[in-house]
């Protein structure tokens, strides 16, 4: 099975149906399911989308509706060490080097983000149209 995991601007712009991206977010994910990645999000993507979004009701159920159905993954110490090892090295995002780095540990194939500067620590990055024009979904 092919795992993917989706960095926290994707669930922001899937959730919330005035960011621009919205449509193309909804689009990746149904797709996703439609095709059974298995798919990873970090635990503390969940309080971080909480906070940024707590106005939405459907917020909650949402929330319960991917703890059944996707992986909800740790960082870890080995995950926050590397991830701290490489930002004193590239001068990086440490919030972007622990998903990916979380990512890489947890053996997904690509991580999808809209960051245009994120990190890389050897997994594919992609955005939304080029994962969805690849893989053709």
């Amino acid at each position: 099975m092919n795992k993917i995991f989706l960095d926290t601007n994707i669930i922001i712009d899937f959730i919330d149906t005035s960011r621009k991206n919205h449509l193309k977010a909804k689009k990746l994910i149904v797709k996703l399911i439609e095709k059974e990645y298995e798919i990873f999000i970090s635990e503390d993507m969940i309080s971080t989308v909480y906070y940024v979004l707590k106005g939405i009701p459907e917020l909650l159920i949402f929330f319960e509706k991917v703890l059944e159905e996707w992986n909800i993954v740790a960082f870890g110490k080995k995950t926050i060490i590397e991830s701290i090892e490489y930002c004193k090295k590239n001068n990086a995002d440490l919030e972007d080097a622990m998903q990916c780095f979380c990512a890489k540990n947890y053996g997904c194939k690509w991580l999808i983000t809209n960051d245009k500067k994120f990190v890389n620590c050897g997994i594919e990055i992609m955005d939304y149209d080029s994962f969805l024009k690849e893989k053709n979904a």
